[in-house]
């Protein structure tokens, strides 16, 4: 009896620390997150760079929702102590043609957790004319295809940036190893070498 008393206990002790946040996304707040943005449509105040934005919509916090694109690495511009990465002023400068001060939609993965480490919304843009953002910018060449996390297009975007890549599209037209993100340094055969 005592056993299962210490048991009960602990799984209960274990649910309040999930649902407290300790042991990543709070699954109440993913579902909350799902209701909230999946599907809807909203305008786009600012693209902080090629895969991070600002949408009108207001978080928990009482500040803009931050979007952080699924699937989709562009070269940073504005990461702190960071220097500006190949082809990031392009990224971004891509991304505010797109869809700075247009409606969007939004769309998140229902497998897979809806936030960041930051905090920020998971999700794929839906651009007024029904074009995928995320895909866009890995097939114009704006971005790279993040390997690190699964997602429902993880194969999609892998062949989208291969294709990129054979045709020397926007970045990979002059991308040197060094330019590569971290993750993809010494993985993959650049075009043309």
């Amino acid at each position: 009896m005592v056993i299962v008393a210490i048991v009960v206990c602990g799984v209960g002790g274990l649910v309040v620390l999930d649902r407290l946040g300790l042991f990543g996304s709070v699954s109440g707040k993913y579902s909350e997150d799902i209701s909230r943005y999946d599907g809807g449509e909203f305008r786009v105040e600012r693209v902080i760079d090629g895969d991070t934005l600002i949408i009108s919509a207001l978080d928990d916090n009482g500040k803009p929702t931050r979007i952080r694109l699924w699937g989709v690495d562009t070269p940073e511009t504005v990461k702190p102590n960071h220097k500006v990465d190949h082809f990031g002023p392009e990224a971004s400068q891509f991304a505010r043609i797109m869809c700075e001060g247009k409606v969007v939609r939004i769309g998140l993965d229902p497998d897979r957790s809806s936030r960041d480490r930051y905090g920020r919304l998971l999700a794929y843009i839906i651009l007024p004319d029904g074009r995928m953002l995320n895909r866009l910018l890995i097939e114009r060449g704006f971005g790279y295809f993040d390997p690190r996390y699964k997602h429902r297009y993880y194969s999609e975007f892998a062949t989208t940036q291969s294709d990129a890549q054979a045709g020397r599209r926007g970045l990979w037209k002059d991308v040197r190893d060094k330019d590569l993100p971290f993750y993809l340094r010494g993985k993959i055969k650049l075009p043309g070498r």
